[in-house]
């Protein structure tokens, strides 16, 4: 009977579905105004801010949150510096674009979502709320220009060949040790992952939080169609993270000094 006890707790068991989470800086945007990322903040103040994907590795997967953006089009409209493609800046991680077995998208705006067709093997997962709201039959953008051709374009073209799954709600566990959340309504139906790890479980937050000022002054992001719900949303996280230095925004450079670094990776957990 003890055997058997200790064979079921070994199937239940954390332990079984562990990821490495890595923060992938593959530019920076100079000057953005803090006011279009805090709510309230001040109109004078700016910040360099980086642009992230996360890379989790486990279970023989490698799968991305966001994949950020390569079009020449914005990168003539943004300038960013130090920029790379996110499938180059993913390599310094010693990830192959094409051992990219999925991609976990979190809303799609250009900045999180235009990479997708970097990544020729992988598989996407976004909520079914968020794709019927922005993607049409035939691959055109809904709710422009909140989703760009290009974007819904790709989007409509993965799920023709079978590569996108829609994620049907709240609290999902898509990959074992991976789930989603929604309620931060950056977007329609934008969502947030919650990732285990060997050491706790890491919240990947993306544009749900965009700074460490956000939780610490518990400020809604400034981008929301719903202030309430993403204030409730970051509550959340709190509960979800195994402690609070393990919420992840989207596009804090802190994260590049908070977490051991080596150029453009950041080590989590």
């Amino acid at each position: 009977m003890r055997h058997l006890f200790l064979a079921l707790f070994a199937l239940a068991s954390p332990l079984s579905a562990q990821w490495s989470v890595s923060a992938v800086r593959y530019a920076t945007i100079k000057g953005f105004p803090v006011a279009a990322l805090v709510s309230d903040a001040d109109t004078t103040r700016r910040l360099d801010i980086a642009m992230m994907v996360w890379v989790l590795r486990g279970s023989g997967r490698t799968v991305l949150v966001d994949a950020g953006f390569h079009r020449e089009k914005f990168v003539t409209q943004w300038k960013p510096a130090d920029f790379v493609t996110p499938a180059e800046a993913v390599a310094e991680a010693g990830v192959k674009p094409e051992s990219v077995t999925d991609i976990i998208i979190s809303h799609v705006h250009w900045d999180h979502a235009d990479g997708i067709d970097l990544f020729p093997n992988a598989r996407v997962w976004i909520q079914k709320a968020e794709y019927e709201h922005y993607v049409g039959p035939n691959g055109e953008p809904l709710d422009a220009p909140a989703v760009t051709p290009e974007v819904a374009g790709v989007l409509a073209a993965m799920m023709r060949a079978g590569k996108v799954s829609l994620v049907d709600g709240d609290d999902r566990e898509i990959i074992p040790g991976i789930r989603v959340y929604t309620g931060g309504k950056h977007t329609w139906e934008s969502q947030y992952a919650g990732v285990k790890t060997k050491s706790g479980t890491v919240v990947i937050a993306s544009d749900n939080m965009y700074l460490y000022e956000n939780l610490e002054k518990r400020a809604p992001i400034a981008q929301t169609l719903d202030v309430v719900s993403n204030l409730k949303a970051q509550d959340r996280m709190r509960t979800i993270a195994s402690k609070p230095g393990l919420i992840i925004p989207g596009h804090d450079a802190l994260v590049f000094t908070k977490f051991p670094s080596t150029g453009r990776v950041a080590t989590i957990r």
